[in-house]
């Protein structure tokens, strides 16, 4: 899937997922380390060393010595080391490195190896000699710099301060225009911002021209400039990136999840400027496509049920740079023993219509007996059905190092691993606090989060078992039949018949309110769209630590529906109005076929007008147009026009072209109930 595709191992041994979370890697320096090993002899390492905000990291050019990393909050000394060594008599103290003091330091990648972090405690002195002297004095007042801040009392207090720096670097430094790649480019706007990807984020400047978007890193890592041709933008949405409106995603193909570049920016006004001089560009290629778009096309069959939930995703604020906001799919099959799948049984099939915490309705009880002694404001569900831990649980075995970066360099216990498929159904069913759903990767092509396929050591179970790749169910020859077996079912007749009952839970009116309380289906009211309000929190550390919690539970997908979302047009439909026979289906039905009184009372010519138009009858019942029973139906303009009237007092009029509503609901005049029919007008 797209996140796997993207976010694959890195072949280089740094990366950003080596630092903390909410860290920044500023800038690195070749160096010396210079150290006494075991048999009393004096080495020298050569390597790169990244400063970051958090802390130090000396990656050695030889891949058999592991990257060391220096937290500055474990270090309790950091002091320059003069050349004594200098011919010239001028330079005698000339600065050429560092010593510092660290009580814990992490070993990372030994042999290129991915692995838990190992911890070598101290205290301990390591000394570092940079290559190029000029720079050694700015380097090590950044080192005390940045050990300043790690020492402060207040966590809101160490942000500041780092912000400060950052903010200093980024006035320091501007776009190098000599990166256009034409001459002929006129620059429209440059700004500061972040370049996000999964748990990171990348400091930069932003430069947008006639003809290019540009991101330029402070660090020039990963690579020194990515450009974006305005031309080959198709897609381009506005973020909430940490609760707040300052993300911008562009997307250079139709159907892909993944984007190709996420930015954040510093504030609201530099996001929006650069989102409207690129939609304006886009305007005369491409047009914006809303919900109820969406909506239409997968209910008349030109979306699948993968595709539409994906732009779903996408337009609720959910993106695969966002572990906290990852795109969520829905549990659907239900059996996990048989020896083969049968997806013409609807016992197959998870109930789509109740959230997962509602499935077991022992546990149900339990919960709501919780939730009815709660004070306000209650909440049924003590986690979310998606978090960056659950994202990460599934996909460990393709994305180890995000595990790592996510957990303090550590892989979960093996017996809380995503083991089997059998099991961790089972423990969404049963678990006190595991309501999860699934994430695209499960209804995709790509099965290397199942395999095992670097070799990692996941750990070792009570059992003895040694945890490798995921346990398929008896019905899965291997991975990729799983995951066809997989999409099959996601496209399948039941769910085409019932996913729009889940979207209800997930992106509708049962999201919130009186409704979600109906369906079972609330969560923390910290987890929604707007149930902060930052204004009224005046103290800094309640702030960050309350966004901790939200970034870390999940969060909610912004609300797309606000009515129910109508059922996909399938080849049955039933109970269409009082003036079709209950229960007879579209294929039942032929010119001719008897519909209790509508179809009795016909010609046979008027008949065979009325068949022709009843699927457009169907697309008008089915996208619930009328608040209650369709009585009547009239096709005019030489059948272009189909006319509609309801119990609830209403006619409207439909192009059969276009399948939309062309006029709005008009109000009879009439008050009383229709009798049910059809009639033809000349």
């Amino acid at each position: 899937m797209a996140f796997v595709k993207k976010h694959q191992r890195c072949k280089e041994r740094f990366t950003l997922l080596l630092l903390d979370l909410e860290e920044y890697y500023f800038d690195y320096h070749t160096f010396y380390h210079v150290f006494t090993n075991n048999k009393g002899e004096k080495r020298t390492i050569k390597g790169s060393l990244k400063i970051c905000s958090k802390s130090l990291i000396f990656e050695p050019d030889q891949i058999s010595e592991p990257i060391l990393k220096f937290p500055f909050r474990d270090c309790s000394r950091i002091e320059e080391i003069e050349d004594k060594n200098s011919d010239n008599p001028f330079e005698e103290n000339r600065i050429c490195g560092f010593c510092i003091t660290c009580h814990q330091i992490c070993l990372i990648k030994e042999q290129s190896v991915v692995a838990p972090y190992k911890i070598e405690r101290g205290p301990k002195d390591y000394t570092f000699r940079i290559e190029d002297a000029s720079k050694a004095e700015d380097v090590v007042q950044s080192l005390h710099q940045l050990h300043r801040a790690s020492r402060l009392d207040k966590v809101a207090d160490q942000i500041a301060m780092v912000t400060a720096i950052l903010q200093s670097r980024l006035a320091r430094t501007s776009f190098d225009k000599n990166r256009f790649q034409s001459v002929t480019e006129r620059p429209h706007m440059e700004c500061e911002a972040e370049m996000v990807t999964p748990l990171v984020s990348n400091p930069g400047h932003v430069c947008i021209t006639d003809q290019n978007l540009y991101f330029q890193p402070l660090n020039s890592y990963p690579e020194t400039v990515v450009q974006i041709m305005l031309h080959d933008v198709r897609r381009i949405y506005k973020r909430r990136h940490g609760l707040k409106p300052l993300g911008l995603e562009i997307f250079c193909t139709e159907n892909d999840l993944c984007s190709d570049i996420y930015l954040k920016f510093y504030n609201s006004k530099d996001r929006d400027e650069l989102y409207y001089y690129i939609a304006t560009f886009l305007e005369n290629h491409i047009t914006e496509q809303t919900a109820e778009n969406y909506m239409l096309q997968w209910q008349r069959g030109h979306l699948s049920n993968y595709q539409y939930l994906l732009h779903l995703n996408n337009l609720a604020d959910r993106s695969c740079n966002d572990l906290s906001q990852y795109p969520v799919f829905p549990w659907i099959i239900a059996d996990y023993t048989s020896l083969e799948l049968d997806l013409t049984n609807p016992g197959t099939f998870r109930d789509l219509g109740k959230p997962v915490g509602a499935l077991n309705k022992e546990r149900l009880l339990r919960l709501l007996s919780r939730y009815r002694e709660m004070p306000e404001p209650k909440f049924m569900y003590g986690s979310h059905y998606s978090s960056p831990g659950y994202v990460l649980f599934y996909l460990v075995r393709a994305a180890p190092e995000y595990m790592l970066c996510l957990q303090n360099g550590k892989f979960d216990n093996a017996d809380r691993m995503f083991n089997s498929f059998a099991e961790t159904w089972k423990n969404c069913l049963e678990g006190a606090t595991d309501f999860k759903e699934l994430i695209p990767e499960f209804y995709g092509t790509n099965s290397s989060f199942i395999v095992n396929s670097l070799k990692l050591d996941l750990g070792t179970r009570q059992g003895g078992q040694i945890v490798d790749s995921v346990e398929l169910p008896l019905w899965a020859s291997d991975p990729d039949d799983f995951l066809q077996k997989s999409r099959e079912a996601l496209e399948s007749q039941y769910v085409s018949e019932h996913l729009h009952e889940w979207i209800d839970l997930i992106f509708g009116y049962k999201q919130r309110g009186s409704e979600a309380i109906a369906a079972y289906n609330v969560f923390h009211p910290l987890t929604y769209e707007g149930g902060v309000d930052w204004h009224s929190i005046e103290d800094p550390n309640q702030k960050i630590a309350m966004l901790t919690q939200i970034l870390e539970f999940g969060q909610t997908p912004k609300q797309l529906f606000s009515s129910p979302h109508p059922q996909r047009i399938t080849p049955k439909f039933q109970n269409l109005s009082r003036g079709f026979s209950r229960g007879t289906s579209l294929t039942e039905l032929s010119p001719g076929s008897p519909c209790e009184d509508s179809f009795e009372d016909l010609t046979e010519e008027s008949r065979k007008l009325a068949w022709s138009n009843m699927s457009e009858l169907y697309i008008v019942y089915q996208q619930k147009i009328h608040k209650e029973a369709v009585t009547g139906i009239a096709v005019a303009g030489n059948g272009t026009s189909v006319f509609t009237t309801s119990q609830d007092s209403t006619l409207k009029m439909f192009s059969k072209e276009t399948k939309l509503l062309q006029r709005s609901p008009v109000k009879l005049f009439t008050a009383g109930r229709y009798n049910c029919g059809m009639f033809i007008l000349g």
